[in-house]
């Protein structure tokens, strides 16, 4: 499967996170990882991802959050520094380029280098990945991870 690449066929919106947009955001990356990885375990309640979320996530790193222009939240990207900790899409909305909107963005946070983890098993995200030029350098046997699930660091830099 080819990623899409093209730009979103409805208007979509990037917007700095706030407090406020800490259910939502959740609720997208609950039901993103449901989706397109039913084989991690549940290591958090609901609850406690909205309190990471809430206390961690939203106040700890940069968050764009791509939304309709109704003002529905699509997904949401998490960098903090160089590294991009979350990119996350609601899996109804997935293959329309909001993806590779975010990703833009988050090049434009650290424009001279991006790392980030993959699971390994998440062939789908990997591809996104490489298809925007980012290189696997490090392969783990899930130690990182609460997960204890295999990942892939990846890490971009930019052309001079």
């Amino acid at each position: 499967m080819t990623p899409n690449h093209s730009a979103p066929a409805d208007p979509v919106l990037l917007r700095r996170a706030t407090a406020e947009d800490a259910a939502p955001l959740t609720g997208v990356f609950l039901a993103s990882r449901a989706r397109s990885m039913p084989y991690l375990p549940k290591v958090h309640s609901d609850e406690d991802t909205l309190a990471w979320m809430t206390h961690v996530v939203l106040p700890e790193t940069e968050v764009w959050v791509a939304e309709a222009v109704s003002g529905e939240v699509l997904g949401f990207a998490s960098v903090d520094g160089t590294e991009l900790e979350h990119l996350y899409l609601r899996p109804d909305v997935r293959r329309r380029g909001i993806g590779s909107l975010l990703l833009a963005k988050a090049r434009e946070i650290s424009p001279v280098e991006l790392t980030l983890h993959v699971f390994q098993r998440n062939t789908e995200a990997r591809a996104f990945y490489e298809w925007h030029r980012f290189a696997a350098v490090d392969f783990n046997d899930g130690s990182r991870n609460e997960e204890k699930e295999p990942d892939v660091m990846y890490r971009w830099v930019a052309q001079g």
